[in-house]
């Protein structure tokens, strides 16, 4: 079984990495996550230049018909480069669930505009009361006519501090924990009855809590049907998150181990002292374990065995080793810095912050040992 990228994916992640080491230095960078978007815009220009946005998206609409193993190459190199233009939240989110829609009009016309970069959508799905719960949803549509009426809050939006349009998953049958009742709704980000409050997380990503009062949406899938399209969404974005860890913690170790071979204490790089080295050994296996579990991730995914259970506990297996490994790894990159590991002006502060969030994001640890526990025990 070949567990290497091939060919096309090495030129792909190749082409990041001259792009980074060209135009995303540490400085580079935070002169766009500094500004009033929190990005820069014509960073994301270059990207739809070169082809990285079309990676997603199938030939037939206009992509470059990309798999989860090419999503999880681009977004393990981001993560060495610490991107912060907004590409998960609009590719992996909104323009995964755009592709699923049963609206061809609409995807025929929205997604060559998120290939060429012209377009920023964000999913409105997790509220307040729901924790990671991607089921419980109490915000709801009604029909009005040729539209739906949609009321309730969102938070915690990811890329909505700048999206156009929006994917709003809103109940329109059911209970409100219910897996079935759940619909798509496209909704114009300023439009009456929408109101967008946008603030950055510490790791200087953009994000909105939005509240819906009678908005106007557009359905674009299977009325109570959309919670396929919301679970095949998620188990890509769950992969991508994983590979960008991945990077984050390649570069985390790579840049402590250089530190500690300049750092002198005692007249001596603190390289050379013994219980220093076995922690920098078991942060090496802790990337090597997240690294190896992420390639078995994406076998499975691209297995036509595989079962959706298999790949269902895979995926919840990576997410909790993920979480595991990246705090050690992570953790110790602050200790072994010292004092300066926590100060704004070093790049290692900015990769934990980054790995924290993503050790947050739709789940924790926690949450996702528990969620593979109920499956193996199920099984």
């Amino acid at each position: 079984m070949n567990f290497e990228y091939s060919e096309e994916q090495n030129a792909l992640k190749e082409s990041i990495v001259r792009w980074a080491q060209d135009n995303y230095s540490f400085d580079q960078r935070r002169v766009g996550a500094d500004s009033d978007n929190g990005f820069s815009q014509d960073h994301y220009n270059t990207f739809a230049e070169l082809g990285w946005l079309s990676v997603p998206f199938s030939e037939e609409n206009g992509g470059y018909g990309g798999s989860v193993v090419d999503i999880a190459a681009v977004m393990e190199e981001f993560g060495k480069a610490l991107v912060v233009e907004p590409v998960f939240p609009n590719l992996i989110l909104f323009g995964g669930l755009l592709e699923r829609s049963t609206n061809d009009v609409i995807k025929a016309d929205l997604i060559p505009q998120i290939i060429d970069g012209s377009l920023m959508g964000a999913v409105a799905m997790y509220e307040p009361q729901a924790r990671f719960d991607a089921s419980n949803i109490a915000t709801t549509a009604t029909e009005a006519g040729d539209t739906y009426s949609i009321s309730g809050h969102k938070s915690v939006v990811l890329g909505g501090a700048h999206a156009k349009k929006l994917i709003v998953v809103a109940r329109t049958s059911g209970a409100q924990t219910d897996e079935d009742g759940l619909s798509l709704f496209l909704v114009d980000a300023d439009a009456s009855g929408v109101e967008v409050n946008a603030y950055p997380l510490m790791d200087g990503q953009q994000v909105a809590d939005i509240h819906f009062n009678n908005a106007s949406g557009q359905l674009i899938s299977d009325l109570g049907n959309a919670s396929l399209a919301i679970g095949e969404v998620l188990a890509i974005a769950h992969v991508a998150l994983s590979a960008e860890a991945v990077g984050l913690m390649s570069v985390l170790n790579r840049t402590t181990v250089e530190y500690t071979k300049t750092r002198k204490q005692f007249g001596v790089t603190i390289s050379s002292f013994q219980a220093l080295q076995h922690r920098m050994v078991d942060t090496f296996m802790s990337y090597e374990q997240a690294k190896s579990l992420l390639v078995g991730t994406l076998v499975e995914l691209t297995d036509d065995r595989t079962t959706p259970e298999r790949a269902s506990k895979m995926v919840n297996a990576l997410r909790t080793l993920i979480a595991k490994n990246g705090k050690h790894i992570g953790d110790e990159a602050i200790q072994l810095h010292g004092g300066m590991g926590l100060t704004d002006e070093m790049n290692i502060g900015h990769y934990h912050k980054r790995m924290m969030m993503i050790n947050l994001m739709f789940g924790d640890g926690d949450f996702f040992q528990q969620q593979f526990n109920q499956e193996a025990y199920a099984s």
